[in-house]
């Protein structure tokens, strides 16, 4: 079986396609995508992040290709239909980085809150602006989760170490599994009125894409902030820019952006806004934990017919 890595993979991964008997893995992160078309014919197994385009052209090349595994839990970058269409199992690793992801939400909560970004930037400049910096507290405040799922679980249980009132709103979760992990269940409107502070965690679909746009941004609490550490485009920048800059949102942090990188967007002019680079998922713990589920189940997969987190079963 022969094996292509596309895109940077840690090395946890990589030795366990090497010493798996019968197992032959290419590691080629440098590739264009018509580069990858010329040499995809030869592979069973591709093993993905991001950057990779698993399209339509690319699995129409792939007459050979069983399974692609995603290094991490977005799949924006894989036609799954197409996949199913041409009989290429689909699967990613959507456990590997949600401790990681969500520490990385409480980050920037706190980070927001407490105005560190800026501290840290004027008072390298050499700057003493302790008056113009005062924080809030996060303590008996709302935090309103939009999306419960793994990471918005781990999320919430933070934040009530936090002493934090946690309210969520998921249509796919049952109030009863909401309930039994301490969250109080809200209805979307509910979570945008009520909340402190109100972070994201959803998928990007149709129904998610611009779901927080001029009309829902402003039916927020005056004053409330905004964390999205899920997809970019789940918000609209250009609305939340509005929103900050006449005041009626109290700050944003955002790790995705509809473009990555998203260049000198007019977000990056406000100082009640902060952001960081799709750094969710980056940790060295994270990226040895998705390296080491992808690279095994793709190895299941291939020898047993094994479907780990498969996102598009054979019916």
């Amino acid at each position: 079986m022969k094996v292509l890595v596309s895109d940077p993979l840690s090395d946890v991964g990589i030795e366990i396609f090497r010493n798996t008997p019968g197992f032959e893995v290419d590691v080629k992160t440098d590739l264009s995508q018509d580069e990858l078309g010329q040499i995809i014919n030869n592979y069973d197994g591709l093993s993905i992040r991001s950057k990779t385009q698993v399209d339509q052209k690319l699995l129409a090349k792939a007459t050979n290709l069983k399974v692609v595994g995603r290094a991490g839990i977005g799949l924006d970058n894989v036609d799954i239909p197409a996949a199913t269409a041409a009989r290429v199992a689909v699967m990613n690793t959507p456990f590997g980085n949600t401790i990681t992801t969500a520490e990385h939400t409480i980050a920037m909560l706190m980070a927001l809150s407490r105005n560190i970004p800026k501290a840290t930037a004027t008072l390298k400049d050499g700057k003493w602006e302790k008056k113009h910096l005062r924080g809030r507290e996060i303590y008996n405040k709302t935090l309103g989760l939009v999306g419960i799922g793994n990471i918005g679980t781990l999320v919430a249980d933070r934040a009530m170490g936090l002493k934090m009132k946690v309210i969520g709103y998921d249509p796919y979760q049952a109030v009863e599994a909401i309930e039994d992990i301490g969250v109080k269940p809200a209805t979307f409107d509910q979570v945008l009125t009520q909340s402190d502070y109100i972070s994201i965690h959803t998928p990007k679909t149709k129904e998610t894409t611009n779901l927080f746009n001029k009309e829902t941004l402003y039916r927020m609490k005056q004053g409330a902030m905004l964390i999205n550490c899920a997809r970019g485009g789940i918000v609209n920048e250009d609305d939340l820019y509005y929103a900050l800059n006449n005041g009626h949102l109290g700050g944003a942090a955002l790790d995705v952006f509809a473009t990555e990188p998203p260049g000198k967007i007019s977000l990056m002019d406000l100082d009640n806004f902060i952001c960081s680079s799709h750094l969710g998922a980056s940790t060295h713990e994270a990226q040895d934990n998705v390296a080491r589920d992808v690279a095994n189940q793709i190895v299941d997969y291939l020898t047993t017919g094994q479907a780990n987190n498969i996102v598009n079963p054979k019916k």
